[in-house]
C-alpha cells in the first residue's frame, strides 16, 4: 500500500499553523474533510476555556496524549479517551497544562 491513493492525507503538528484561541489555549488544525475535522489542542497549565464548549452539530471525540485534561468536573490523565455526545457540555481546563488530540465526525 502506498500513501500515494487518492485522499490519503497527513500532517505533523509542528508543521501545523497554530492559533490561540483564548489565553493559554492554542488549536493546531490538522486535517478537515467535508463536515469532519481533527486537531491538537495545547492547553498551558492553569489554562481555562472562557465560557461554556458546546458540541455541536455533532460530538467530539477526545483523546488525552500528555498531561491531565478537566472538563469541569473531572480529571482524564493522559491515554484517556471522551466521546461527548452532540448537544453534551464542558468547561475545558487543565491545572498541569495538557495536550489533546480532537475529532469532529460532524464538524
Amino acid at each position: 500500500m502506498t500513501t500515494e491513493q487518492p485522499g490519503y492525507v497527513w500532517s505533523a503538528v509542528q508543521d501545523a499553523p497554530v492559533r490561540e484561541i483564548f489565553p493559554g489555549i492554542r488549536v493546531r488544525p490538522l486535517w478537515s474533510g467535508g463536515a469532519a475535522k481533527a486537531a491538537v489542542l495545547e492547553m498551558d497549565p492553569g489554562s481555562r476555556w472562557e465560557g461554556v464548549d458546546v458540541h455541536a452539530p455533532g460530538p467530539e471525540e477526545v483523546f488525552v496524549v500528555s498531561g491531565v485534561f478537566n472538563d469541569g468536573e473531572r480529571d482524564y490523565p493522559a491515554g484517556s479517551f471522551i466521546h461527548a455526545p452532540a448537544g453534551s457540555s464542558h468547561v475545558p481546563q487543565s491545572v498541569e497544562g495538557c495536550t489533546l488530540f480532537l475529532f469532529y465526525p460532524e464538524g
